[in-house]
């Protein structure tokens, strides 16, 4: 039998976070993936020269994130790509102009200011605020759990008189910050558009502080995507993993967690290979895949298993992919040359999006996030050509090929009215489907991308069910470090470094006591 500290099972971005973090500390490090490649849906393949995106394709959060500008991914290879015109929206066909957010806040806060006397002036106050609380909200975020010392210094940041004010705006429902904030529509479909990057209803609490978390990462580091795809990310972390010492192995899914008197003992792979851990086995799976899969019903607390058939995914994606002779013909001016375009819907628009999503219905009318890759890295495809994805969603598990061809559909129907001529520059294209994402990449169940919900109920202490909120499972030595526990979905690294963090505390003299309490309190919870 094999042995090492630690074994990683999955080599998303957080695993190979985990595995560089543990490996830093010198410990012996095993990652293990299923896949043939690193990086989960952090991907990209090559077709003919042209380099698409497989899954996710830009990641503000990564740039921002303390965790990955701490292990310094540009000295292992990784460059970033981002236009000026960072995101452009575009809520009705009839719009010849549209909203656009540039990498200058000076210049969007004019454009917006030209739309509606005095948005100017409440956009700038916003980025004012962003800048107050920017650092200590994503090490709060990604950095530590619970986050008691970054919350005291975004308190202290924003002034204890005035914090409960920020702090009930941040809990808003999205439409309702932006009434409060603005009123004309291009700054409220701004907001709009990036809170719809999440699935939280605009009129449901928690999407206010996504909606100000992503536009104003995109005023504050753009929409950027790594020089020559994304799969460049996912490299150059595993590059940095092995430099510190850890060894990825592709090709390898592992069949079961092995426990012993309630420790994790190792795993054994889907072909029969036993490694023993001598440390921690860190999950980079899905929350269901780690608790009703790799452990048997007799290795997990009744209640957990209970608590878990409530466990809510979040929307099926349906994703379509275009190489194009040219760029998209838009009719809204903003929308040309823009990275990022939010097509289909107004602010108004978005809201009741959302409601037909959560009643079950398929909308007629789509809303799109749609990305211009070449227009963002010129590297992506030859020259003159343009590399295009757009993705929707489907209702809350509706999931069948029949539903997601339909979306498909109306997807192009939309560009139709958005960008006429469209389909004449199409050189070629293909759609993944929720089922076609499920089947290249575990996790994304369902074609769920977030693993998991972002609303409120599973959030927090809620994520992945209820418990402490934190990546400790209850069985000693083994920790969720997927999207699927806190701080939940994005390209940003924190999962897997708090797992790794936990870990790491957790075989320290003075953490002991600390895990041990932790233990003791998640087998109380549920019911062993």
């Amino acid at each position: 039998m094999q042995t090492v500290d630690a074994v990683v099972i999955g080599a998303g971005h957080h695993g190979l976070v985990s595995a560089a973090v543990l490996a830093d500390a010198g410990w012996d490090v095993l990652v293990l993936e299923a896949r043939d490649q690193v990086g989960g849906a952090v991907a990209s393949v090559d077709r003919d020269g042209w380099v698409m995106d497989e899954f996710s394709a830009c990641y503000p959060l990564a740039v921002a994130s303390p965790v990955l500008r701490g292990l310094d991914l540009e000295a292992h290879g990784l460059r970033w790509a981002t236009p000026d015109n960072v995101v452009a929206h575009v809520g009705r066909p009839d719009d010849t102009v549209g909203a656009l957010l540039q990498r200058d806040p000076t210049a969007t806060a004019a454009a917006l200011e030209a739309d509606h006397p005095g948005d100017g002036a409440a956009w700038l106050e916003l980025v004012d605020l962003w800048r107050t609380v920017r650092d200590p909200l994503l090490d709060a975020l990604l950095t530590r759990w619970p986050p008691v010392r970054a919350a005291g210094r975004m308190v202290g940041n924003v002034g204890g008189r005035e914090f409960p004010r920020v702090a009930r705006e941040f809990i808003l429902p999205a439409h309702r910050m932006w009434h409060h904030r603005f009123g004309g529509e291009r700054a409220r479909s701004l907001l709009a558009g990036n809170a719809a990057h999440a699935d939280i209803p605009l009129s449901a609490p928690g999407s206010g502080i996504f909606a100000f978390l992503m536009t104003m990462l995109a005023q504050d580091v753009g929409f950027p995507s790594p020089v020559g795809g994304a799969g460049e990310l996912a490299t150059a972390l595993r590059r940095r993993a092995e430099a510190a010492g850890a060894v990825v192995e592709t090709d390898e899914p592992v069949g079961r967690v092995v426990t012993s008197a309630g420790r994790v003992a190792g795993v054994v792979t889907a072909s029969g290979r036993r490694i023993a851990a001598r440390r921690a086995v860190i999950a980079d799976t899905s929350a269901p895949a780690l608790f009703q899969q790799l452990l048997t019903s007799d290795q997990v607390p009744p209640g957990l298993l209970r608590d878990l058939e409530s466990f809510e995914w979040d929307l099926p994606t349906v994703k379509v992919n275009l190489r194009l002779s040219a760029p998209l013909p838009w009719t809204a001016q903003s929308a040309r040359g823009a990275g990022v375009v939010h097509v289909g819907r107004d602010s108004a628009g978005l809201v009741r999006w959302g409601a037909d999503l959560e009643a079950g219905v398929i909308p007629d009318e789509p809303f799109a996030l749609l990305g211009q890759m070449t227009t963002t890295d010129a590297s992506r495809s030859p020259d003159g050509t343009e590399t295009v994805w757009l993705y929707s969603h489907l209702p809350r598990e509706v999931t069948d090929d029949a539903s997601a061809n339909r979306l498909a559909d109306q997807l192009g129907v939309m560009l139709d009215r958005f960008a006429p001529g469209w389909r004449d520059l199409v050189v070629d294209g293909w759609v993944q489907l929720p089922s076609d994402l499920a089947g290249a990449d575990a996790n994304l169940v369902g074609g769920a991308v977030g693993g998991g919900t972002s609303q409120l109920q599973q959030q927090l202490v809620f994520r992945p069910t209820i418990g402490l909120g934190g990546p400790r499972t209850p069985v000693a030595g083994l920790y969720l470090g997927s999207a699927g526990a806190h701080p939940g979905g994005g390209v940003h690294g924190g999962c897997g470094y708090l797992a790794a963090r936990a870990a790491l505390s957790d075989h320290a003299w003075w953490g002991r006591p600390r895990a041990k309490a932790e233990l003791a309190a998640l087998h109380w919870l549920h019911g062993r």
